[in-house]
């Protein structure tokens, strides 16, 4: 499976990069397993800061508003019960909930491998024979990537990242820099471009081409 290729200079190679078929080539039956590893990928990153406080986390309330009988209303033992205005919170978040989502390692792969088939099915992918960006200038990097045409949301796959390509791509908002063994499916499904160089390609091929 070939794809086109560019060289580091942005003009296009005269050998076309080839795709592993067992990365590249494995579209999905449905998108359930896309889904939930893109799922897994949100709910690992979410932070867990949501916390009420509970009545006996209230400050306040520690006469009782009145006496017990004789007064004709209901019994109330504080005045930060939860059906009370100013009341401590039922059954809210504490902060020791647990987002996590647990895939299995070869299912993951899999939804990265689907993934991938989907970017390359839709003519996402963008081959470079190699990445350099001289003396890390951001405007060099947006000039190389309006090059080849890698627009809006880009993927840069690299098989190591340099401090160069680092400082070109940290204040580009739409462009995100990943090493190929850190390669994801939320990365890859909202990516509009991906640029791949050939060592990324075959660092990715050794990863995921095992069928594990």
């Amino acid at each position: 499976m070939a794809v086109s290729t560019y060289t580091k200079a942005g003009t296009k190679a005269t050998t076309a990069a080839k795709l592993d078929k067992a990365v590249f080539s494995v579209m999905p039956e449905n998108h359930e397993l896309i889904k939930e590893a893109y799922v897994a990928y949100l709910a690992n990153g979410r932070e867990n800061l949501a916390q009420t406080k509970t009545r006996g986390l209230v400050r306040g309330g520690g006469r009782k508003p009145w006496k017990q009988k004789g007064t004709g209303r209901a019994r109330f033992g504080s005045s930060r019960n939860p059906i009370w205005r100013g009341g401590g919170v039922t059954f809210g978040p504490t902060g020791e909930e647990n987002y996590t989502h647990r895939m299995h390692t070869t299912a993951k792969r899999q939804a990265i491998r689907q993934a991938l088939s989907l970017a390359a099915d839709s003519g996402k992918l963008i081959v470079m024979e190699d990445l350099k960006i001289k003396e890390g200038k951001t405007a060099e990097a947006v000039k190389l990537f309006t090059k080849v045409g890698a627009t809006r949301n880009v993927l840069v796959v690299v098989a190591d990242k340099t401090d160069e390509l680092i400082r070109a791509t940290r204040n580009l908002q739409n462009v995100k820099l990943v090493q190929a063994r850190y390669v994801n499916v939320y990365d890859v499904m909202n990516a509009d471009h991906i640029v791949v160089t050939n060592d990324a390609l075959k660092a990715i091929s050794d990863w995921l081409g095992g069928g594990k």
